[in-house]
């Protein structure tokens, strides 16, 4: 049984240069859970590991029905209330708003033959295993991103407005501008790895 692995099947999706790009998104579905706050706490483990929870066990169910896939690089849309905080840029935001005041919603990405009513089913029997609420609130999001900028950024995340500094002036000399959430997707395992060897994808969806 061949296993999927989606980040092959969509190369494009999963790589990044180390310098601007324009590239354009195609339509996806992605297990999901939204989530405010410090990325440093507690709660955003938490809410990673009933994600992983939940795409785990779907995984399995699908290698019973010989539709096997390698589970994704985890994923997250970032942002924040823009009626509260006017004015601030994409590269000046991460600096300028405290972590407390930062939404998200994390991602996983999911193959197309993944419905609603196996991702319920997979909830279910995560949630008697691990007894953990946040399973509950797991969804299946579909999103298409389309036009985008993006770009690979090398090291800490502390350091990622200096990245967006570039992708913001590549993006202002062009004409473009905002036209969806920041997203990050994260190829490196930040448990694991050192900070300076961290690689992510930054991806500003444009018009």
């Amino acid at each position: 049984m061949e296993k999927l692995d989606l980040s092959k099947k969509y190369k494009t999706y999963f790589t990044a240069q180390n310098t601007p790009q324009i590239v354009e998104i195609e339509p996806a579905q992605f297990l999901s859970l939204i989530g405010k706050g410090d990325p440093s706490e507690q709660a955003f483990l938490e809410n990673i590991q009933a994600l992983y929870a939940t795409a785990y066990t779907l995984k399995f169910t699908y290698k019973s029905l010989e539709k096997d896939f390698v589970v994704s690089k985890l994923e997250a849309l970032w942002w924040f209330d823009e009626n509260k905080f006017t004015g601030i840029s994409m590269e000046d935001a991460p600096q300028e708003i405290d972590r407390s005041e930062w939404e998200y919603r994390l991602l996983i990405r999911m193959p197309e033959y993944v419905t609603n009513q196996e991702v319920t089913k997979a909830k279910e029997t995560a949630f008697n295993k691990k007894g953990w609420s946040l399973i509950k609130q797991v969804e299946l999001f579909q999103m298409k991103e389309g036009k985008s900028v993006q770009m690979l950024h090398l090291g800490p995340f502390a350091n990622e407005p200096e990245t967006l500094a570039v992708m913001a002036k590549f993006m202002m000399e062009r004409g473009f501008s905002k036209n969806g959430h920041h997203h990050e997707i994260y190829l490196s395992d930040f448990n694991k790895t050192a900070p300076n060897k961290l690689k992510t994808i930054l991806r500003e969806p444009i018009r």
